[in-house]
């Protein structure tokens, strides 16, 4: 049997990732274009709970759109960086970073143009995309500004427990665990399937 308790405080880590960049649209924060940015969940339950809780736009806004599953970032299959990007750094040697909740961190793992990568919580993925640099002390600098100029530390959008409480409550529960684990064993998937997928077998032309 699925042991749910195991999981259950990374699942909520994720939803308070929604959670931080929800509050970080509302205050007019916004990640800016040099910095690449996916989502590249463990599993289809993260997908599930992150649309139950209405975080997703939040999240697309700031780029970090549902891209794939599993070990997607860390293997280094989150695409390309822009040209200009990409020969600025080349051509100024220039040492830049990847910030990532993964298990991938040594020089050009995540992407040739990395040579230094960070691990971090993905509330802090979401902080330093939004400061884009890691250059930054949190307690002290500002991750930006609002439309009034007035300056947003990352405490003013970190979540509450009392936030927390009501996101575990709500929507990190064992039913989502089951529905996920049903589509799977009977060949469905909401968001990926393929009609061949769902086959005992599909025709080849060699």
């Amino acid at each position: 049997m699925f042991d749910y308790g195991k999981l259950k405080g990374a699942i909520c880590l994720f939803a308070l990732s929604g959670l931080l960049a929800q509050k970080a649209v509302e205050a007019g924060l916004r990640v800016l274009p040099y910095i690449k940015t996916s989502l590249s969940p463990g599993s289809g339950v993260v997908s599930y709970y992150l649309k139950e809780s209405g975080v997703v736009p939040y999240l697309d806004k700031l780029g970090f759109h549902i891209v794939g599953y599993g070990c997607m970032t860390c293997i280094g299959n989150s695409g390309p960086i822009d040209d200009n990007i990409a020969n600025t750094i080349e051509k100024n040697e220039l040492v830049c970073c990847g910030v990532l909740s993964g298990n991938r961190n040594f020089e050009g793992r995540i992407h040739p143009h990395t040579r230094a990568n960070y691990l971090a919580s993905p509330l802090l993925v979401i902080a330093y995309a939004l400061a884009g640099t890691v250059h930054i002390d949190f307690e002290k600098e500002p991750l930006g500004k609002r439309a009034d100029g007035s300056a947003v530390y990352l405490r003013d959008i970190w979540p509450t427990r009392q936030e927390i409480q009501a996101v575990e409550q709500k929507y990190v529960i064992p039913r989502m665990f089951k529905e996920v684990s049903h589509w799977k064993r009977a060949g469905e998937n909401k968001d990926l399937a393929a009609p061949a997928l769902l086959q005992d077998d599909y025709k080849y032309n060699p």
